[in-house]
């Protein structure tokens, strides 16, 4: 793989999760072109600068040492990529402030640094809560490849910060250079809410979760078909997005205990609340992480996954794949992976790879529903 070079250093990075072979690397033009004019400004040490959203550590990894950072995004493998790389390029991960985008931020900032993210209602939260974070005579500069880059994202700026100026296109990048300016106090949109008639109740939504504005039809699907009569199950919502997979076995499972797992903080956050405003303090175990990396090998019943398609702006199917092996370690021989999955996927095949038995359980003109018999 080839080394990212600026001026600030020059790093071997990996992406996450690792894969043999990975086809992509884990830094892109935007992030060269966010250094360089970084360095063009001629920061010092005591520089305080906020990366957003930096997908696996490039652009902390490269200013580490160089000036005061602190790192803020919603992927727990963003964050696990950015401790990997600073280990794998021996510096040390104690002079960086990891902030979840679940959590406040610490400016005041001088520079901001922000990859546009995919959800441009993630960029929207994280430019609001920017509001009394920036030093005086500060520069807030969005990046990225200008096939990423939608219109929005500069209206968004505009509107939260200040007046904006596009770069000319470098390899196929383009910078968003923000000049902050007195704005009228915002308050945030975020989180959204919406209602289901079945279970009925109300599901709050932070603003990286995945459908916020309703349910996802897969999950529509899915519902109809969680398993029954867990007993006193141990029971994983694998990718757990606000919680309602867990959330709806859990009402109609009164002993079953779960464990909610995202790779999105704000997605955890979301479930919380969700576990809570329904099931009051019914206990649950929610992290976010990789997957059920973490999880103890046969220590669990049955595991519910409506598994993604993407990481960020990449397509395919590794993700899914990763999660159904975890799954099959975690679980007990016996129990059982259910998912629902789009019928052009093929998952049924990838399952029975892994698992003694695949059945369906049910299906639509455009999903199934997939159990998985360890």
């Amino acid at each position: 793989m080839p080394l990212l070079a600026s001026p600030f250093a020059q790093l071997d990075l990996i992406r996450q999760p690792e894969q043999q072979n990975e086809p992509l690397q884990a830094f892109d033009a935007a992030d060269e072109y966010l250094l360089n004019h970084l360095a063009e400004q001629q920061p010092t040490s005591d520089t305080r600068v906020l990366i957003l959203n930096d997908s696996f550590g490039a652009l902390a990894a490269s200013l580490l040492g160089k000036v005061q950072v602190s790192s803020s995004g919603d992927s727990y493998l963003g964050a696990l990529a950015l401790e990997k790389n600073l280990m794998r390029n021996g510096l040390p991960f104690d002079a960086l402030r990891v902030i979840p985008a679940s959590e406040p931020l610490n400016g005041p900032f001088d520079r901001v640094l922000i990859r546009v993210p995919k959800t441009l209602a993630l960029l929207e939260e994280q430019l609001i809560r920017l509001q009394g974070q920036l030093a005086p005579g500060a520069q807030v500069v969005a990046a990225a490849m200008v096939k990423h880059l939608p219109r929005a994202a500069g209206d968004l700026l505009e509107r939260y910060i200040g007046p904006v100026q596009a770069s000319l296109a470098v390899k196929k990048a383009r910078l968003l250079i923000a000049t902050p300016e007195a704005r009228p106090a915002a308050v945030s949109p975020y989180p959204t809410r919406y209602r289901l008639e079945q279970p009925a109740i109300e599901l709050l939504n932070h603003a990286n979760v995945f459908c916020r504005e309703g349910l996802d039809i897969g999950t529509r699907a899915f519902l109809p078909h969680l398993p029954q009569n867990l007993g006193s199950a141990r029971v994983a919502d694998l990718g757990c997005g606000n919680g309602i997979l867990a959330i709806a076995s859990a009402l109609d499972n009164p002993q079953a205990h779960y464990t909610l797992v995202d790779e999105s903080f704000m997605a955890v956050q979301s479930a919380r609340e969700n576990w809570q405003a329904v099931l009051g303090e019914r206990e649950a175990e929610m992290r976010a992480g990789d997957g059920l990396a973490g999880q103890e090998p046969q220590s669990l019943d049955v595991v519910l996954c409506n598994p993604p398609f993407h990481q960020q702006q990449v397509v395919g199917d590794f993700l899914a794949w990763r999660m159904f092996q975890q799954a099959r370690e975690a679980l007990v021989v016996g129990g059982a992976l259910y998912i629902v999955g789009n019928r052009h996927l093929g998952y049924h095949s990838k399952l029975a790879r892994l698992f003694r038995g695949v059945e369906q359980v049910a299906a639509t003109p455009k999903f199934v529903i997939l159990k998985a018999r360890k």
